[in-house]
């Protein structure tokens, strides 16, 4: 369960204002409280229901053990963004958008074997048997696909979503998780459509202190997701380890019983063990008292 959000903190960080009026999506019209000095102000009660709603989601998605790929090339966003991602163990773009890095993920993960494979060159030393030249047009590669691909180097997989900051700016990021039906979560201001995108975020996309707002919520949401996701692994280990104790000590316990079993004499069940038997019982059967009686009277005659 994502933390409530309180609508003051939404204030103090001025996520509710909006674009200038002229520049607005008409689209965005159910999310706008009001209009002041030619601004649109954001209700900042649909933004905070929207967040924990997005909260929500992106716990359950972290939970499941899919990734959430960040994407925000604005500059006031890229650090924020980078910061919160890696805080969460997230991949993030925060460089220009790699045209097909979702609908041609398959060449993206060429490239990040390619710096991948450059690293095992340095060491194990075959860098160092290349010229001077070979060498720097080696780094000016490395450096580049550090650069644009390096936050995503552990993804191995297309991710379980894309959370997004401006989807007017990252509208090429849009439309390649549309066509491949990847849920997005976007902070949306009053000049974008939220038509485009499954979970809208109402929120000023352009104040670095509304970014981090938001940005950290959704980050904490995540981690709190994996946390979930760990302790419910170790929940199962646990009940693992419990049955299989279980099972060995039920095992034994029939083995036991067995070896007490042996020690105890059984009568046999053979007719000619029962005939012998019945036999040595007529030899050695007791006299009666009367019998011992005539025989120790007779015996005193005798003598």
């Amino acid at each position: 369960m994502a933390n409530k959000v309180e609508v003051k903190e939404l204030l103090d960080a001025g996520v509710h204002f909006g674009h200038l009026t002229r520049r607005w999506n008409p689209n965005m019209a159910p999310y706008i409280y009001m209009e002041r000095n030619g601004i649109h102000i954001i209700n900042l009660y649909k933004s905070a229901a929207k967040m924990q709603e997005a909260g929500e989601a992106l716990a359950k998605i972290a939970a499941s053990g899919r990734k959430i790929l960040f994407v925000a090339t604005k500059k006031q966003a890229k650090e924020i963004v980078a910061e919160q991602a890696e805080k969460a163990n997230m991949p993030y773009i925060t460089e220009r958008w790699p045209g097909g890095m979702l609908t041609n993920f398959v060449t993206i993960r060429k490239a990040v074997k390619k710096m991948a494979s450059i690293d095992r060159m340095k060491k194990d030393g075959t860098f160092n048997t290349l010229s001077k030249k070979e060498r720097l047009q080696v780094d000016r590669l490395r450096a580049k696909l550090e650069k644009n691909l390096g936050s995503i180097s552990e993804m191995s997989r297309l991710p379980g979503a894309l959370f997004v900051v401006d989807i007017t700016r990252e509208h090429i990021a849009i439309k390649e998780a549309q066509k491949l039906n990847i849920p997005i979560f976007a902070m949306v201001d009053t000049n974008s459509d939220p038509r485009e995108v499954e979970y809208v975020i109402p929120s000023n996309d352009d104040a670095s202190k509304s970014i981090n707002k938001v940005v950290s919520y959704a980050a904490d949401a995540i981690v709190e997701g994996l946390s979930e996701r760990k302790a419910s692994k170790d929940t199962k280990k646990a009940e693992k380890e419990e049955k299989e104790v279980k099972e060995e000590k039920a095992a034994k316990e029939p083995k036991a019983k067995v070896a007490k079993t042996e020690d105890v004499e059984v009568p046999s069940k053979d007719a000619e063990d029962k005939k012998a038997m019945k036999e040595a019982q007529e030899e050695v059967k007791l006299e009666d008292k009367q019998e011992t009686l005539d025989k120790a009277k007779s015996s005193n005659e005798e003598e």
